[in-house]
């Protein structure tokens, strides 16, 4: 069943958080998707700008489509995450996404509200729910790379104004996270205070986790046995904040590095250990059960599971 994000974010606010989960493969799509139904657990399935450049709108929406004829209790939502106006537009006019996401985060607070008040007055004629974001993560999603230098935490003091100037639906927050492998560099952690604080000045209104990752270090240990180079220091948001963070309003929390190392580790692995073979459907099967164990932890950790079954719809 295909829904909006706001009917999830409304069961879940306070008690449970929604994975968010980018999709750029065929595996990745009916892993979630087979995981999803198992654990009668909703989920949102993200579609971001690289991921449309490298497979194209029509072949995401498609594998999407026939994943959810093949698994049909799955319960959940598409987005598209991580856009510039084009891509939102794109997105809107297509009807195949129930949300959107612009991100004019690298923007002055002026022209990100300019800019994501745009798009939510087009996607609100549609009924499309509209994520928008306020604060700078460092990091790195997808082909952007954001200098560490230039990440800054969201500013308490202007959610509830840009929300209200902007109408947008869910507000992606910098409180220390950040994109990519190599997460909290500097040792703090998630900002609780600061959420602590955004979530008195927008009480009950969802906020997003981007960055969510949890990057395993063993995943890390196996990928480089398996002659990867990865950083030893790779870390990321530990189990114990995430779940600390539902309590504070978020209300999503975004996947990709982990899905990614998952998919290194199982190929550099079949690669060392079966060097005579070349069948992808190998390790594409591995991969899928691989996938699906990875999301099925992840929606028992989120408090997600088995929550399709009671959601009001």
């Amino acid at each position: 069943m295909h829904l909006s994000p706001e009917i999830f974010f409304k069961n879940c606010y306070g008690r449970y958080a929604i994975p968010a989960v980018n999709v750029f493969t065929m595996e990745q799509v009916l892993g979630l998707f087979s995981s999803g139904e198992k654990a009668k657990a909703p989920f949102i399935v993200q579609i971001t700008p690289a991921a449309r450049n490298y497979a194209g709108p029509e072949m995401l929406i498609a594998m999407i489509n026939a994943a959810a004829k093949i698994f049909p209790k799955a319960m959940y939502a598409v987005h598209m995450d991580h856009g510039i106006e084009a891509h939102a537009f794109d997105a809107i006019r297509s009807n195949d996404y129930k949300s959107v996401m612009i991100d004019a985060s690298h923007d002055s607070f002026k022209d990100n509200v300019k800019r994501t008040k745009a798009v939510v007055v087009e996607a609100h004629k549609k009924n499309i729910f509209v994520e928008a974001e306020l604060g700078v993560l460092s990091g790195v999603e997808d082909d952007l790379s954001i200098d560490e230098k230039h990440a800054r935490y969201t500013q308490p003091s202007e959610v509830q104004e840009f929300v209200e100037l902007t109408g947008c639906d869910s507000l992606a927050v910098a409180v220390g996270t950040s994109h990519g492998a190599y997460k909290f560099s500097g040792g703090d952690g998630i900002q609780f205070a600061i959420l602590e604080e955004i979530q008195r000045r927008l009480p009950e209104f969802p906020i997003v986790l981007h960055g969510g990752s949890a990057v395993n270090k063993e995943e890390i240990e196996r990928i480089n046995k398996a002659r990867g180079q990865l950083m030893e220091g790779a870390s990321g948001v530990s189990p114990e904040e995430i779940v600390k963070s539902i309590a504070y309003g978020v209300c999503k929390i975004n996947i990709a590095t982990d899905t990614r190392l998952l998919w290194t580790r199982v190929h550099r692995e079949f690669f060392r250990d079966t060097p005579e073979l070349f069948d992808p459907v190998i390790p594409g099967k591995t991969y899928m059960r691989e996938y699906e164990k990875f999301m099925l932890e992840k929606f028992e950790l989120l408090g997600a599971t088995n929550k399709a079954i009671d959601m009001n719809v």
